[in-house]
């Protein structure tokens, strides 16, 4: 045999354009899967179905959520003055657990960065700057908490010439986030120090 079935070579593409995941990996998981039978496969592909079909994207904040509006943005105990911009949405969930912001969010859906082709004008950049504007009662605090990286510090520069004419708070997380460190993977206290720690950009 000179090469895999059809459909064990389409599914090893499919995986090998996922994130992270190269071709040798892919091929490890798709046979993984076929040793491990039906069942497996069968919770997998309805836990996929279920995904596509119960998560939908806020229309505000753009993070994800079983509604739109979400939860965070429909919550009218939260401070509707003050938006925290993150890259991702999983960055949203490692601030809500510290528990120290009530404010909003505004996930931007990546970071600038001109290497692998992506421009302000790919993110969710308008959106935030539209947001803004509109917004009542009006923002006075935007929190830029994009990675302390290359691409999260250039985000986060590029936002703030951006949002500063609008004559709107700029902050930037603070002490507790080295640089080149994910945010994903802060633990709670760290994030907690860099919210409260956060400075004027």
């Amino acid at each position: 045999m000179n090469s895999y079935p059809d459909a064990i070579k389409t599914l090893i593409d499919e995986l090998s354009s996922l994130p992270g995941l190269g071709p040798k990996t892919a091929e490890r998981i798709v046979f993984y899967l076929l040793k491990q039978g039906n069942g497996t496969i069968n919770n997998l592909t309805e836990s996929l179905a279920v995904l596509s079909k119960s998560v939908t994207i806020c229309k505000y904040c753009h993070n994800v959520s079983t509604y739109s509006p979400c939860q965070i943005c429909s919550d009218t105990k939260r401070d509707k003055t003050t938006v925290c911009v993150v890259a991702y949405p999983q960055d949203v969930l490692v601030i809500e657990k510290t528990g120290d912001y009530r404010g909003l969010y505004h996930v931007l859906g990546g970071t600038i960065n001109p290497v692998e082709g992506i421009t302000p004008e790919q993110l969710k950049i308008g959106e935030l700057t539209s947001r803004i504007q509109k917004q009542i009662p009006k923002i006075s605090e935007v929190i830029i908490a994009t990675n302390p990286d290359l691409e999260g510090e250039s985000t986060a520069m590029y936002l703030s010439r951006l949002i500063k004419p609008l004559n709107i708070k700029v902050t930037r997380l603070a002490k507790g986030l080295p640089m080149g460190s994910d945010l994903e993977y802060a633990d709670e206290i760290t994030v907690s120090n860099a919210i409260k720690g956060r400075q004027v950009m």
